[in-house]
């Protein structure tokens, strides 16, 4: 028995080879290949498999697809199934799967002479220990690795943490916790800070730490395995399933008719990913990292910016000796709405040896989809001082013709300095299958492969084994400028070799097709009469330009008529475990800023201010601050906020606009609330 995890992405396969053990060389005796969408749908496959590329031997496998319980309800039934299964290995079956995100450290001790660690983790539970990266030089470090385990019973397992450092000699701290603690916890969820044992008092760690229950569905029941074969060369003779043996096929999976269907049946989430737009502007105030003559003479920094979403990542310009720099660089991203998704910022310093941090701050997707266009100012965490100005934008799709002409003139007008041009509609391509192609030079059947290509952008599908007429049933997106003058390729060849036809699509065919979608079968050219390949392509506008989302967005919209108010958001963020303030705008001031501090604080940690607009009566700020509160430490505070005028000691105006006290414990911080508050003007 053996157990993996798999990622639900279109064309895995399983694939088991069979050899015969000698002492010089082992000898082949046979392959299977098992498109695990079959495995996936089904839920449970137990059938014969003939082996290929050898005269004749089968294979029986029982595949199981396990479904990721967040309730630990039917554990104890789990368990019990398990410890009735007999295999040859010494283990049950798994009863879970843990996931574990390691994201930071904070405090740990310093190494002799006060120097800094180097600090690694090792994670394990039972016999199985894992290693992250080293961060190198810092006592704050930030590991961001993720972990799996198989658990057999959560119940009596621990998870065991060490903090060391890259010696693997000298502890910097150490943690275990049960994983009862996860069963106890909302959907087996921790997301939290830790604090270490045998380290500093201050020394804690951040984690995130899932637990998921296998669950094999009830409904899934397999039909009666074949016969084993007993003649060689039955059922299918080149490989798969024995499905002369078993005419349903597979876990009751019904056979394919022998007619062609007309259209291609992609999943139902096929062309559900949106696009995020972010437009990097600039950051003003960053700490200054190369100073001079031991530090007695201030510097600037070099600063560069890095963001990281969904396993991307993308690397602004470094803009020389510049602690208020100007990017003005766009990126665009093709999303699944996955929840909890974050995008990841992080600043740097550049430097010759090994550059120096700036600063970092995250963003939850969600927000941003929910806003649609968000246009603030983000403070920088861990450092003393530096904040980022962004723009973000999650693009609908609307599948709107007369709506295209009026985007792109619209992007036409932006100039982005890393000379991105926005996009105008996102192409989705769904390759289903092809039929009749031509046989090898040799006479064997070919090993198909699809190439998909859009300008500089290409796509391969899996290749399928000895198939004139195969099917890969793989989903594919490309950005696209202007889909008036651009052509979709594909094309199809034997292991990426010998050519078997290829396919030439203007797009502009596409938008022709009602609803701007074009499914049926397309013949091929350089091949055979007969050979096709059915495909379905979606072109879906980018829809709203960001003029016309500025006017939709509720943080840009005014719904005050009263003078010396201030709107603010308040809430907190249970997934980063944050409280976050966010000032978006002000009636009534004339060179005004804001500023607050969160009592009781009594070394004024908390203190933060906006920056100052000049000459505006009614200020756009846009302005998020986050603090590193658990929620009943936010609760036991207040806000004490000032709204003032920036004046000189020589003018006469007055400095203080009005103030706002505010006791969080009034306020539902899960939920947020978004509001115009009135300021109350000091008195003696």
């Amino acid at each position: 028995m053996f157990e993996v995890i798999v990622h639900e992405v279109p064309g895995q396969e399983l694939e088991v080879e069979v050899f015969d053990k000698d002492p010089d060389q082992d000898d082949f005796l046979g392959r299977v290949k098992v498109d695990l969408d079959i495995v996936r749908k089904a839920r449970v496959v137990d059938d014969w498999f003939n082996l290929r590329d050898v005269p004749s031997g089968s294979v029986h496998l029982r595949l199981e697809w396990l479904s990721l319980l967040s309730s630990a309800d039917r554990l104890t039934e789990v368990i019990q199934k398990n410890q009735n299964l007999t295999s040859k290995t010494a283990d049950p079956p798994s009863a879970a799967i843990l996931a574990i995100y390691l994201d930071q450290a904070r405090e740990l001790p310093m190494r002799k002479g006060n120097k800094d660690p180097s600090p690694m983790v090792q994670i394990s539970i039972q016999d199985t220990t894992k290693e992250s990266k080293t961060c190198y030089g810092t006592n704050s470090p930030v590991w961001e690795d993720a972990f799996t385990f198989f658990i057999q019973d959560p119940r009596k397992q621990d998870i065991d943490i060490q903090v060391k450092d890259d010696d693997r000699a000298l502890s910097l701290g150490s943690l275990t916790i049960p994983l009862t603690r996860l069963l106890a916890n909302p959907e087996l969820t921790m997301d939290q800070w830790f604090q270490l044992d045998n380290s500093g008092s201050a020394s804690r760690i951040f984690a995130k730490i899932v637990l998921r229950v296998l669950w094999l569905s009830d409904d899934a029941t397999p039909t009666t395995p074949s016969p084993r074969p007993l003649a060689p060369g039955s059922g299918m003779g080149q490989g798969g399933i024995t499905s002369e043996l078993n005419p349903t096929g597979p876990g009751g999976l019904a056979k394919p008719q022998p007619t062609r269907p007309q259209h291609t049946t992609p999943d139902p989430d096929f062309a559900t990913e949106g696009v995020l737009r972010i437009h990097l502007v600039e950051a003003q105030n960053l700490i200054a990292k190369d100073n001079f003559m031991g530090g007695m003479v201030k510097g600037k920094s070099d600063p560069y910016v890095k963001i990281r979403v969904a396993g991307i990542t993308y690397r602004s310009h470094t803009i020389k000796e510049n602690l208020n720099p100007t990017w003005n660089e766009l990126y665009e991203v093709i999303l699944t709405q996955l929840p909890g998704q974050e995008i990841q910022f992080e600043l740097f310093d550049k430097d010759i040896d090994q550059d120096d941090f700036l600063g970092r701050f995250k963003l939850n997707l969600r927000d941003i989809i929910s806003a649609q266009f968000i246009d603030m100012w983000y403070t920088l965490n861990d450092v003393k001082s530096g904040r980022v100005h962004l723009v973000l934008e999650w693009l609908p799709r609307v599948s709107d013709l007369p709506r295209l002409e009026q985007i792109l003139q619209y992007q036409t007008q932006q100039s982005y300095q890393n000379k991105v041009v926005p996009s105008a509609a996102v192409l989705f391509v769904y390759v289903e299958r092809a039929h009749g192609l031509s046989l090898k030079k040799s006479g064997k059947e070919p090993k198909v492969g699809a190439e998909i290509l859009l300008k500089n952008v290409s796509h391969k599908t899996k290749i399928c084994e000895r198939a004139t007429s195969p099917r890969w049933d793989e989903a594919f997106y490309f950005l696209v400028r202007d889909p008036r003058d651009e052509t979709l390729t594909v094309k199809l060849s034997h292991s990426w070799g010998q050519s078997l036809g290829s396919l030439t699509l203007p797009l502009r065919e596409v938008l022709a097709e009602p609803g701007l979608e074009l499914d049926r079968w397309l013949n091929l050219d350089g091949a055979l009469p007969e050979s096709q390949i059915t495909t379905e392509g979606r072109a879906q506008d980018l829809g709203y330009s960001a003029g016309d989302l500025r006017q939709r967005n509720t943080f840009l919209t005014s719904d005050a008529n009263t003078a010396s108010q201030v709107k603010l958001t308040v809430g907190y963020s249970t997934e980063e475990s944050r409280l976050f303030i966010t000032v978006p705008r002000l009636q009534d001031g004339a060179d005004p800023y804001v500023s607050f501090i969160l009592l009781p604080d009594k070394k004024a940690t908390t203190k933060r201010r906006t920056a100052t607009k000049k000459r505006d009566l009614n200020p756009e700020f846009n302005e998020r601050f986050d603090f590193d509160f658990s929620l009943e430490e936010s609760i036991q505070r207040r806000l004490d906020l000032s709204v003032k005028n920036s004046v000189s000691f020589m003018s006469r105006e007055r400095e203080l606009i009005g103030k706002l006290q505010l006791d969080l414990d009034q306020i539902d911080l899960k939920a947020g609330v978004t509001q115009w508050y009135d300021l109350v003007a000091e008195t003696n």
